[in-house]
């Protein structure tokens, strides 16, 4: 069965455990742009296309970067433009955030711009709201309902696959394309991107994979971003719980990632459904 993947190009600093993990103001050291060639390369060697959710920061400062990403085969999303929880912002300030990024990602690859995927999953029941300002404003899907509640993000009891998700105006719906879960012990777990993939042992990913395939009858989404390949990025001054989340497994994950691309028919989001 094909699977998905896909990333979320950010720099190495993008974080939002607090307020102030990360100043918009200051220049901070570049690194995703090596990180993402790496990761395009291990592409290419195993034919895989992916989606991107571009953060629009990133599209600003590196417009060359997102034509190459596009330019290999892979579709552009976005991830939204300031790295901003949604719960956090103003309707008003989202609309102008995700209109901003769409805008300017369509300016650069001069395709439509079909996906979002919010910062840290941050569309929760707090702000549904979201879902009718991404419809307005032209995107086809939504990718930032976590199917699990953290304290961060995540609804308790949200369809774990693709669904269409009737706005909170309940006037339109959009398709919601969750990131993969699995039932282990009666709870719904995380495993398949992130820190989840950091954590779990290479047979537990590949298990619950398996298990989403054959018993489930569905993709698995894997999920990435590029500082999570990078062994001697920067650290940020982190609490010891937010740095476990944030680093915890990091020297491994490069080999995870290649394993995923070796054993795995992968595809991008907008290939798999035909949006």
């Amino acid at each position: 069965m094909q699977n998905i993947f896909t990333i979320d190009l950010e720099e190495w600093f993008h974080a939002n455990y607090h307020d102030d993990v990360f100043d918009s103001s200051r220049n901070y050291e570049v690194r995703v742009i090596e990180n993402t060639y790496r990761i395009l390369k291990h592409f290419e060697d195993n034919c895989v296309k992916a989606t991107f959710f571009v953060l629009g920061y990133i599209a600003e400062k590196h417009r060359n970067l997102i034509i190459d990403i596009h330019k290999a085969g892979h579709e552009i999303a976005s991830h939204g433009s300031s790295h901003s929880l949604v719960y956090e912002q103003t309707q008003d300030e989202f609309r102008e955030d995700v209109s901003k990024s769409k805008s300017l990602l369509e300016s650069i690859i001069q395709t439509k711009v079909l996906g979002y995927r919010a910062p840290s999953w941050s569309i929760t029941n707090d702000s549904l709201w979201a879902l009718d300002i991404l419809k307005d404003v032209g995107y086809t899907y939504d990718s930032s309902i976590f199917p699990m509640k953290t304290f961060l993000y995540g609804i308790s009891g949200a369809p774990r696959f693709k669904h269409e998700r009737v706005t909170a105006s309940g006037q339109d719906a959009i398709n919601e394309i969750p990131p993969s879960t699995a039932i282990f012990l009666t709870k719904t777990i995380g495993f398949s991107g992130g820190f989840y993939l950091r954590a779990f042992p290479w047979f537990a990913i590949k298990r619950f994979s398996d298990m989403l395939n054959k018993n489930e009858h569905n993709p698995v989404i894997f999920y990435l971003h590029p500082r999570e390949i990078d062994k001697n990025q920067p650290k940020l001054k982190l609490s010891p719980t937010e740095h476990l989340i944030h680093y915890f497994g990091i020297k491994g994950c490069e080999k995870k990632l290649v394993k995923i691309l070796r054993q795995y028919d992968l595809t991008s989001i907008q290939d798999f459904y035909g949006f």
